[in-house]
């Protein structure tokens, strides 16, 4: 009996073990199945990315053009500061007081300039060669027209603009910004036709020449600031002059290399400029709302000028020079915007939203990486940044403030609230990053300026806070519109 137990005991073993084998086998047969697709689905991604239109080298060919051209823009407006510096304060408040007027139609254009390099990158995506060519020419005269336009108004609402919208300022600044003003004011149609055919190199994924006429151009820049302010002891003069001359250069010099017709985009030839109507609506329903979009920031500015006029000349002072570093730290951030237009305006066009997914994804984390590395080499030299311009200790402490808190904001809001709306602006949904814009900057930017500013007795870093305030309200918005899907309905061609 006890036998018989035993063999039973064994035979139940026996079979135990070999469900249990049984099952291990299925386990490792499952495992190598899911492994097996799993291997099949990474062999598919592969040879989907090989046939995506950017590879890493073409985005890096793009992309480091891009920071060369903006870092020596930047580089170039702080030289200007602080050669404008010897001549005094009030020099440098004055100067800066008419750049924020120059930098809001700086914006104007490029926005503009983007409308057109976004219809001319969709139909490159379509390999509609002729009507990218066709984009490219009406946007360049259309931009210079109303350019020449606008530098009129500009010279006829001089009052306005020196005693209106600066508000109540020192005399002596009141000087400089007259100078200043009346000399750079020229420039305006050759900074336009410049940064209409520096979009439409982007647009070809040429980023080269743009970077190479900038290098140009901030050689003369910079050469005739020392000349002059150093060599021939010369004031505000002495940085508008050169300016003018630096503008005028590159314009002409980036519409003769785009009179060459071999390249993908070029100016159709022709002695009489023929508006298409249709056309120019397709590129200012890009370029109007994102030209709006990119000057509410810039406005926002300007209207709180006066407020940051009351304050005093050392405020004025240390916003003018927080103005120029903030620059440097948003660097990255600017160059690699310009790439997502290039980029997600071609995949569009190739009606290839995953593509386009794709490439926002990895953009944005390369912003974000830009921006960690940027910022934390700003932080550092700031303590020699602020030695260089030879600032009062009541304005080297608030710039001090201000500085640390932009770079919060920037690490963290920055990418989200200008980077995301890069990619709906080049897939045609331009109106509703424009609304969202105008909203944020009037009821966050604008009245949170004067309650943190003036209210509360926070001065001009209650200024730049709302600015942060403001990114944020904008970088909620931006991403529950792309998480929408909404913005792949858009057909801007």
């Amino acid at each position: 009996m006890k036998k018989e137990e035993e063999a039973d005991e064994r035979t139940s073993v026996q079979e135990r073990g070999g469900k249990i084998v049984g099952e291990q086998e299925k386990e490792q047969a499952e495992k190598k199945r899911i492994e097996k697709n799993q291997g099949k689905r990474k062999q598919e991604i592969e040879s989907n990315k090989k046939r995506y239109l950017f590879d890493n080298k073409a985005l890096v060919v793009l992309i480091i053009p891009l920071i060369i051209e903006q870092f020596l823009a930047i580089l170039v407006g702080m030289a200007d500061s602080v050669m404008i510096a010897s001549v005094g304060e009030a020099a440098v408040s004055g100067v800066s007081l008419v750049d924020n007027i120059m930098v809001l139609f700086i914006n104007a254009f490029s926005a503009l300039a983007t409308g057109g390099a976004v219809i001319s990158g969709q139909y490159l995506g379509q390999k509609h060669e002729h009507h990218a060519c066709r984009a490219s020419t009406q946007i360049v005269w259309f931009v210079t027209f109303v350019a020449v336009i606008l530098m009129l108004v500009v010279y006829g609402g001089k009052w306005f603009i020196l005693h209106v919208v600066f508000g109540s300022i020192d005399a002596d600044v009141m000087g400089h910004a007259d100078i200043y003003l009346m000399i750079v004011t020229a420039s305006i149609p050759f900074m336009a036709l410049y940064n209409a055919g520096a979009a439409i190199f982007r647009a070809m994924g040429d980023s080269k020449v743009p970077m190479k006429v900038s290098i140009l151009m901030n050689l003369i820049n910079v050469s005739g600031n020392a000349i002059l302010i150093y060599g021939l002891h010369r004031g505000t003069e002495g940085v508008a002059i050169p300016t003018l001359i630096s503008r005028v250069t590159a314009a002409i010099v980036i519409t003769v290399l785009l009179g060459n017709q071999t390249l993908r985009l070029h100016l159709e030839r022709g002695n009489r400029y023929r508006p298409d109507w249709r056309m120019i609506r397709r590129i200012l329903r890009i370029g109007v709302p994102n030209g709006l979009e990119n000057s509410m920031f810039q406005l926002g500015k300007i209207l709180v000028l006066s407020l940051v006029s009351s304050f005093g000349t050392f405020a004025i002072a240390a916003n003018a020079v927080c103005n120029v570093i903030a620059l440097f730290e948003i660097l990255p951030g600017i160059a690699v915007n310009l790439a997502i237009t290039t980029v997600i305006a071609r995949c569009v066009g190739a009606g290839s939203y995953e593509q386009a997914k794709y490439y926002t994804k990895k953009l944005i984390l390369i912003t974000y990486v830009g921006l960690w590395v940027m910022n934390l080499v700003v932080v550092l030299l700031l303590p020699l940044i602020l030695r260089i311009y030879q600032l009062s200790d009541m304005t080297s402490e608030i710039t001090r403030q201000i500085i640390y808190l932009h770079t919060m904001c920037c690490i963290i809001i920055w990418p989200l609230a200008f980077s995301l709306p890069s990619t709906l602006r080049a897939a045609g949904d331009a109106q509703v990053t424009m609304y969202i814009s105008m909203a944020s900057m009037w009821i966050f930017r604008i009245i949170c300026s004067y309650i943190l500013g003036k209210y509360l007795g926070m001065g001009v870093l209650g200024i730049w806070a709302a600015m942060g305030i403001d990114w944020l309200f904008r970088a909620i918005c931006m991403c529950v519109r792309y998480r929408s899907g909404r913005w792949m309905l858009k057909r801007a061609i």
